[in-house]
């Protein structure tokens, strides 16, 4: 069974950080690309980055852009480091895998994980 599971979300202040881990297991992703998106109450699903099988490409949503990172070890790990969080940045965050065209189309992922809650108290 395929299996993502992300961990390290949690409840912190204005201007700190976090750092969400995901671990795949079942199967090896080395070929695909890892991805990270985030769904806050009453909005739809939205990309907040990826990275490639190589970890040479790499995107990122104009709105975390300078203050999250993503980084993988190419076969089962991707972790998204987040530092001077905003509320806006409240969230339920999934990792999710695929042979993906365009990073930012959540579509184009074929596995996703349950989700982890990040809050971030203004």
């Amino acid at each position: 069974q395929v299996q993502l599971v992300e961990s390290g979300g949690g409840l912190v202040q204005a201007g700190g950080s976090l750092r969400l881990s995901c671990a795949a297991s079942g199967r090896t992703f080395r070929w695909y690309t890892l991805g990270w998106f985030r769904q806050a109450p009453g909005k739809e699903r939205e990309f907040v980055a990826a990275i490639n099988w190589s970890g040479d490409s790499i995107d990122y949503s104009d709105s975390v852009k300078g203050r999250f990172t993503i980084s993988r070890d190419n076969a089962k790990n991707v972790t998204l480091q987040m530092n001077s969080l905003k509320a806006e940045d409240t969230a339920v965050y999934y990792c999710a895998a695929g042979r993906v065209a365009q990073f930012s189309i959540s579509l184009g992922y074929e596995y996703w994980g349950q989700g982890t809650q990040v809050t971030v108290s203004s």
